[in-house]
C-alpha cells in the first residue's frame, strides 16, 4: 500500500506542474471509515482533468483498484482539481 499511496501523489503532483497550471497543490493523507486510508490531492489550477486510456490518472486508477481501493476524480473546467483515493488497510 505504501508504494501506492507514494505513486498516487507523485503522479497528482506531476499532473499538477504539468497540466494544470496551479499556483498552490496540497495533500491530504487520513485514516477513512471502515478500515481505509484516504488520499486527496487538490489543486486551484484550470480543471477540466478526465479519466482516460494513457492518461497518469489512469494509472492511478489501475494502482488502486488492483488494490481494492476507490478513485474520486472531480475537476470542472476553470475550478481547480480534486482526486482522492480510498484504500483499504488490511
Amino acid at each position: 500500500m505504501e508504494s501506492t499511496v507514494y505513486f498516487v501523489v507523485c503522479e497528482a503532483l506531476s499532473n499538477v506542474v504539468k497540466h494544470a497550471a496551479a499556483s498552490e497543490a496540497a495533500i491530504e493523507v487520513v485514516p477513512g471509515p471502515a478500515e481505509h486510508l484516504v488520499v486527496t490531492v487538490t489543486d486551484n489550477g484550470r480543471g477540466g482533468a478526465r479519466l482516460g486510456a494513457g492518461s497518469g490518472i489512469a494509472g492511478i486508477a489501475d494502482r488502486v483498484r488492483a488494490l481494492g481501493g476507490e478513485l474520486d476524480l472531480a475537476s470542472p473546467a476553470g475550478g481547480g482539481t480534486r482526486l482522492a483515493v480510498r484504500l483499504p488497510c488490511g
